[in-house]
C-alpha cells in the first residue's frame, strides 16, 4: 500500500513535506503530512451588512474507505486486515449501543464520544416534549495527547500545491 498522495483530479503525486509527531504510545512515531487549507469567503450571520472575510477551511484530499484503513492498521500491527475489519465493525456496534444507552465513551488518551441533539425551543418547561428533538449528532472530543499532536500541525494553502503540479 503506497503512502503517496495524489491530486485526484489529475492523478499527479502531491509533494508534501513529511514530519514525525511524537508523544505517548498512541501517537509515537506517527508520520503526518501538512494539512491542506482553502480560502473561503464568508459573511457574518449575525451582521448581514458587515463585509465578508476570508477564512481558512481544511481541504480533504479524499475519503479513505474502511478497508484501506484496516490495511493500514494491519501494516502496523500483528493483526491481518480481516481481523482489523472485524474489530472496527465491533467497535462501531458497541460505540453506537453505548451512545444510544446515554453513555459517553472514552478511549484512553485518544478522546471521547458523546451524543448531542438539535431541536426546537419552547417558551416554558411545561411545553417541553421529546418531539421537539430534530436530530442527533455524534461529537468527538480529543484527549490531551491527541490535542497536543494536533497543535503541532502545519498547514499549506491547497492552491499552492495544485499550482506546483501544473
Amino acid at each position: 500500500m503506497s503512502s503517496s498522495l495524489y491530486c485526484m483530479k489529475e492523478n499527479v503525486p502531491l509533494s508534501l513535506p513529511r514530519r514525525k509527531i511524537t508523544g505517548n504510545i498512541n501517537f509515537n512515531l506517527i508520520t503526518a503530512m501538512a494539512i491542506l487549507v482553502n480560502k473561503v469567503e464568508r459573511g457574518n450571520p449575525q451582521n448581514k451588512t458587515a463585509p465578508k472575510k476570508i477564512y481558512p477551511s481544511v481541504k480533504s484530499i479524499r475519503l479513505v474507505p474502511e478497508k484501506e484503513v484496516a490495511s493500514l492498521i494491519a501494516d502496523e500491527t500483528t493483526l491481518n486486515r480481516k481481523e482489523v475489519e472485524m474489530a472496527l465493525d465491533q467497535f462501531q456496534k458497541i460505540l453506537l449501543r453505548l451512545l444510544l444507552d446515554s453513555h459517553s465513551v472514552q478511549l484512553g488518551d485518544w478522546g471521547s464520544f458523546r451524543l448531542t441533539c438539535t431541536g426546537e425551543g419552547v417558551d416554558n418547561a411545561n411545553e417541553f416534549s421529546t418531539k421537539q428533538i430534530k436530530g442527533l449528532n455524534i461529537r468527538f472530543t480529543p484527549g490531551v495527547e491527541m490535542r497536543d499532536a494536533l497543535a503541532k500541525a502545519t498547514f499549506i494553502p491547497a492552491e499552492s500545491m495544485l499550482s506546483k503540479q501544473g
